[in-house]
């Protein structure tokens, strides 16, 4: 066993918490932030005592913003609450579609095949921008525009390829063996995916669910042109903090306080199948 010296182990731990702390310090800045009012936080030089307000919340819970200008109103809430749905029914929707498709890639080998699963990738690439004028057409003419199904079909071009490549690597890892002897037994190939394929490949799942719901929620440029206003996530209805008596920052850092809030409870929750991953190399055949 290779053995440290006090020294090193001093030294390791400095530079651990020099990174720590280097990754970490803007995330704290941000929080004191929303504990600021405007005057605090432009201050020169900056300070991090302070007396401590929970203006910034309150006019988020409250939808009244207080200006130099005046009251402005604020649907903070209701962005937040759009995201939540927007994210959670197209990631739900992409695993449902996502799922079955990324165990038939795994499994089975039909023409065309990897030439359907990459440009299924690709749609992830694509720039939003090249899509975005079709898009709006198409949705004005079926109706679909400034809905929030039309929000949601649009989203899977984020969800979809990443849930379908993603879990499809687990599948591939997980032994046929496995899923052929179940089927000897004398179950359906339905039971055998439900009972053995989903359960093997659930970190997975987990990680490519975590990782769209993440990036739905940090898209901007859909919502932005395909929604109005009452259908916005948060990422668009945090252009109202740009107001005409200037940027209030104490309000945009208590706004990314609780916007990332619903994502890293969801990382925290979804952490302990994710740590079930370390284990699929063990029914490798």
């Amino acid at each position: 066993m290779e053995h440290t010296s006090p020294f090193e182990r001093i030294i390791r731990g400095v530079l651990i918490a020099a990174v720590l702390l280097f990754f970490l310090f803007p995330i704290l800045w941000i929080f004191l932030m929303s504990f600021q009012t405007n005057e605090q936080v432009l201050r020169i030089p900056p300070s991090l005592f302070f007396s401590p307000t929970t203006i910034n919340y309150t006019s988020l819970v409250t939808g009244k913003l207080q200006t130099a200008a005046g009251s402005l109103d604020l649907a903070f809430m209701r962005n937040l609450g759009n995201s939540v749905l927007l994210s959670s029914v197209s990631v739900a929707l992409a695993l449902v579609l996502g799922v079955p498709a990324a165990y038939a890639f795994a499994r089975f080998k039909f023409p065309l095949s990897e030439d359907i699963a990459f440009t299924l990738l690709s749609f992830r690439f694509a720039p939003p921008l090249l899509v975005l004028l079709p898009l709006s057409l198409y949705f004005q003419a079926i109706g679909l525009d400034d809905t929030y199904i039309g929000l949601i079909w649009v989203y899977q071009l984020i969800a979809l390829p990443l849930i379908l490549w993603i879990v499809r690597g687990y599948f591939e890892d997980i032994s046929p063996d496995i899923e052929y002897a179940y089927r000897i037994a004398g179950h359906s190939w339905l039971q055998t995916f439900t009972r053995i394929a989903i359960p093997l490949a659930r970190p997975g799942i987990a990680a490519a669910g975590l990782l769209a719901f993440i990036f739905c929620w940090n898209n901007f440029v859909f919502a932005l042109i395909l929604a109005s206003a009452d259908k916005q996530p948060v990422t668009v209805g945090a252009l109202a903090f740009v107001t005409a008596s200037g940027i209030q920052y104490g309000q945009i850092a208590a706004a990314i306080v609780l916007s990332v809030t619903p994502t890293l409870a969801l990382a925290l929750f979804a952490q302990r199948y994710l740590v079930e991953g370390l284990s699929l190399g063990a029914v490798k055949g």
